[in-house]
């Protein structure tokens, strides 16, 4: 109630951002009034004007910089490396003589920003008429920024994410800032959601950059590691997807010299479709792998036969458990039903049966008031649990959100025929532990019986690393769904896309183990080199800024996560269009 009142009197909080930024729209269009009147080769020339203000104002810090750099390339003393990174990074990386660099630099930029905004609009204007080749296909330029989309140039460069209306021209928002901030010459980033995006941004909206002067460049259009793609990045405005950025990011924290680097220090980024990004696929893994160089791919063939009937034997003692409890929900035993569900859960989360039960939301809360329980229940000790023997009907135990599973004494027993080949990993420290105190024994024979114990934990441990990964590719992962196959080949599809991913594929064994439940030719076992995610990459920047249709919704995350606040740009005409839910 207060906070209506408030906005009644006062205006909402968009409203008053409007009128703030209102001065600055004036300001760029009497700039552009002067514009419009002057040559085409003294409008191209604002761009070696602007960049002249720039470099005079920041001239003495540049010098400052370049100095310690040097001076820290040349020392091989430690302690003054140390203390050189010190005075130009800070205590804590981002003060010192670079930070004060970038704080000249922003300051700069915001009392350039209206005629560098103006300089954008009236090139725009020029090249009404002109005709460019996008993607093949021949387009006229036919667009100059309305006053609401010089607000959103305005909101994105002070890093910020703006919601603007499908139809509303986010595109050409983008030039905006992105020619304000290019002018450093540092590099600045537009991060699209898809290749065609990337290309076809680059060459449309490019046609107003090169006009300036400007160089434009598409990561998409280059190999990675390539002297093209080092050379996209040198470029002053670079066009590119998310995944091409965090993955060339990786890509230079493994290689072996300085040079071999594409990327430069992340300075500003715009992301397109923001929420899409950074909220949705946020804390999606971008992985590198690599071969491991074992000689166990065969061994996936071995176990799968093995693993496909205990899953069929899982399958079955599930479909009763759920068969169980809809009898003791008929005969409305609650507490016993609650079991059987828990039970069936743990053993199979994805049996049809099981899940076709969890719809009803009241024996969700059954289920999820068990697990609560369960869990408050492993912290006592083993005399005074109440779930001991739980697992006991159970073949294997899994769990979906973790993506992890574990044989029981049951399980290991239906896969264990002899005793020869157990699949428990002994406590290698107990065995170590008798072997070092053994008096029997002198250094040498204790020695050898450590590498034994040594080489039997590691071949127990691949061959239940083996077994674990089958049972989730048979328990968690489905066809059609999580994966296809295509030409005999197993390809992951994207969860929030749709799309297959041709070169991707799971690690620690997973795609081996797919690969062999489906009977398609096993290929090398792979593990993780570098991995980041999209959330932790973007943090990098040290200005980030987004658009999107859709961000207020989702304010307080954005700006818990980036520090990122949203402003609802009105629209150029009043919406004619009714949304309804």
């Amino acid at each position: 109630m207060l906070k209506k009142i408030i906005s009644t009197v006062l205006g909402s909080r968009h409203k008053r951002e409007r009128k703030r930024v209102q001065p600055i729209v004036d300001a760029s269009n009497e700039h552009f009034e002067r514009l419009d009147t002057v040559s085409d080769d003294e409008l191209r020339g604002q761009t070696a004007r602007l960049r002249s203000i720039l470099a005079e104002r920041t001239a003495e810090l540049e010098a400052r910089v370049a100095e310690l750099k040097k001076a820290k390339h040349d020392t091989a003393d430690a302690a003054e490396r140390e203390r050189i990174d010190l005075e130009l990074g800070g205590a804590d990386g981002r003060g010192g003589v670079e930070g004060e660099l970038r704080r000249e630099i922003a300051e700069v930029l915001d009392e350039l920003l209206p005629e560098a905004f103006a300089t954008v609009k009236a090139a725009a204007k020029r090249l009404l008429g002109t005709t460019l080749l996008v993607t093949g296909h021949e387009l006229t330029w036919d667009m100059v920024p309305y006053d609401v989309q010089l607000m959103g140039g305005i909101q994105l460069h002070l890093g910020r994410i703006a919601e603007m209306a499908t139809g509303e021209g986010k595109t050409l928002v983008a030039t905006l800032p992105l020619y304000l901030n290019a002018l450093p010459g540092r590099g600045v980033h537009l991060v699209t959601v898809n290749t065609y995006l990337a290309r076809r941004d680059a060459q449309w909206m490019g046609h107003v950059y090169t006009w300036l002067g400007l160089s434009v460049a598409c990561l998409d259009d280059t190999e990675p590691g390539s002297p093209q793609r080092r050379a996209a990045y040198h470029a002053d405005i670079t066009y590119g997807t998310n995944n091409e950025f965090g993955f060339d990011y990786l890509r230079d924290n493994m290689v072996l010299a300085t040079d071999q680097r594409v990327q430069r220090p992340h300075s500003f980024a715009i992301v397109d479709e923001v929420d899409s990004v950074l909220v949705d696929e946020a804390r999606t893994p971008l992985i590198i792998s690599g071969p491991v160089g074992n000689d166990n791919d065969g061994r996936y063939f071995e176990y799968n036969a093995d693993v496909g009937r205990l899953f069929r034997r899982q399958t079955e003692v599930v479909n009763t458990l759920a068969a169980e409890a809809e009898r003791a929900i008929a005969a409305n035993e609650m507490e016993e039903a609650a079991i059987k569900l828990y039970k069936a859960r743990l053993g199979s989360p994805r049996n049809r049966r099981l899940l076709k039960m969890m719809q009803e939301p009241s024996y969700q809360m059954l289920v999820q008031k068990k697990e609560l329980e369960h869990l408050s229940d492993r912290k006592l000790p083993a005399s005074r649990q109440a779930f001991r023997g739980i697992e006991d009907e159970l073949f294997f135990v899994m769990d979906e959100k973790g993506h992890s599973v574990h044989l029981t004494d049951r399980g290991n027993d239906f896969m264990s025929p002899s005793a020869d080949e157990q699949f428990i990993l002994p406590d290698i420290s107990e065995e170590t532990g008798r072997i070092d105190h053994d008096p029997d024994m002198t250094g040498e024979e204790k020695l050898a019986a450590r590498r034994v114990l040594e080489l039997s934990y590691a071949q127990t441990a691949e061959k239940l690393n083996i077994v674990h990964q089958l049972l989730k590719a048979h328990a968690l992962y489905e066809r059609d769904v999580n994966y296809v196959v295509q030409e005999g080949e197993v390809l992951i599809v994207d969860e929030f896309t749709g799309r297959t991913m041709p070169g991707r594929r799971w690690s620690e064994g997973l795609h081996q183990a797919v690969e062999a439940k489906e009977g398609v030719r096993v290929k090398g076992e792979t593990q993780t080199l570098a991995t980041i995610t999209i959330q932790n990459y973007f943090r990098m920047y040290d200005k980030l800024a987004g658009m999107t249709g859709t961000a207020e919704t989702e304010e307080t995350e954005f700006f818990q996560i980036y520090g990122l606040e949203v402003a609802v740009i009105p629209t150029n005409r009043p919406i004619v269009r009714q949304d309804r839910q």
